[in-house]
């Protein structure tokens, strides 16, 4: 007991700071310019992306219903990294309490490991929407819509509960740590612990299986039906058709499951952390950013429905 009294008074009263990317002021202008702009088209990319859904009645679909969703999580996800790192670029290292980096953390993962389960969702609508087509207004319900939704939401909470609760069990040696990275991450906080964490470790594997490696299986199986369905479309027009609805959900599973698994899923002898990083940054902007665009460049229902709206809103404005 009086260990463990010990352990979360020295916890307490530890603080965290991130390893600046540059001490040049003039560097530190260009980035923060640069991760300014790119947080400001990720808002807007995914905003409109969400707009569009909820307003036109034609995008009322299952498909849509993700995606909008998608788009939210997006915005939230990045919403919790950004301003926080936007805000330590400039002048001396801010601290960060250990509650507050637990805070992040738990947000972080609940978000991202929800966009995960939401990828894999997505690849069951296609699923049913290109195999079963007939049977796709019957099994793709808003109830169960909702109900996959709320239960990738509610595992994801479950697993970052877990994963939060290695940092408040840890004991850190000395006041102040740096974290080589911008923002709170499993990895490299574990790195700072003064204790054995090779069950730390485990547990965040073991996690890390069950938010990357079997959602990304479940959407290959997935995906090996729909590549037969769709070849056995007679009309070229048809498979065309068919493939386009999926290769946008593809593009971006393929970069989201690629860059995380990079992170979180190499053995820790080989991993760099300097390496990590920039990574994250990968899946921190250039995901959430292509996201509407893959999605709006790709998918005529979607250019249609944004272009219609422009029209409307611009015609409106005229009158």
């Amino acid at each position: 007991m009086l260990v463990g009294k010990l352990v979360f008074n020295q916890s307490d009263r530890t603080e965290f700071v991130f390893r600046v990317f540059t001490t040049a002021t003039e560097f530190q202008v260009l980035l923060f310019l640069l991760f300014l702009l790119l947080y400001l088209m990720i808002l807007c990319g995914n905003t409109a992306i969400i707009w569009v859904v909820c307003t036109r009645s034609t995008l009322r679909t299952p498909m849509y219903f993700f995606l909008s969703n998608l788009s939210f999580l997006e915005i939230c996800y990045t919403t919790v990294v950004v301003p926080l790192m936007l805000s330590n670029i400039f002048g001396a290292q801010k601290t960060i309490s250990l509650a507050g980096c637990g805070a992040q953390k738990f947000f972080f993962v609940t978000l991202g490991s929800t966009d995960c389960f939401l990828l894999a969702i997505m690849a069951y609508d296609r699923y049913v929407a290109i195999c079963h087509p007939l049977h796709y207004t019957l099994i793709m319900t808003g109830k169960l819509c909702a109900q996959m939704l709320v239960g990738a939401l509610g595992l994801a909470l479950f697993l970052s509960l877990q994963l939060t609760a290695l940092i408040f069990t840890l004991p850190f040696c000395g006041h102040r740590q740096e974290i080589n990275h911008f923002l709170c991450d499993v990895p490299p906080v574990l790195r700072l612990a003064c204790a054995d964490i090779h069950v730390h470790q485990a547990v965040l594997y073991v996690v890390s299986i069950l938010v990357l490696t079997i959602p990304f299986l479940l959407i290959c199986v997935s995906y090996v039906f729909i590549t037969c369905a769709i070849l056995r479309i007679r009309s070229v027009e048809g498979r065309r058709r068919a493939f386009s609805t999926c290769s946008s959900h593809l593009t971006v599973v393929l970069l989201q499951y690629g860059c995380c698994s990079l992170v979180y899923l190499r053995p820790r002898s080989s991993t760099s952390e300097d390496e990590d990083r920039q990574i994250a940054l990968v899946y921190t902007f250039v995901t959430p950013l292509l996201n509407p665009l893959i999605y709006t460049l790709r998918n005529k229902d979607v250019k249609d429905a944004l272009r219609n709206a422009i029209i409307r809103k611009a015609a409106s404005e005229a009158n």
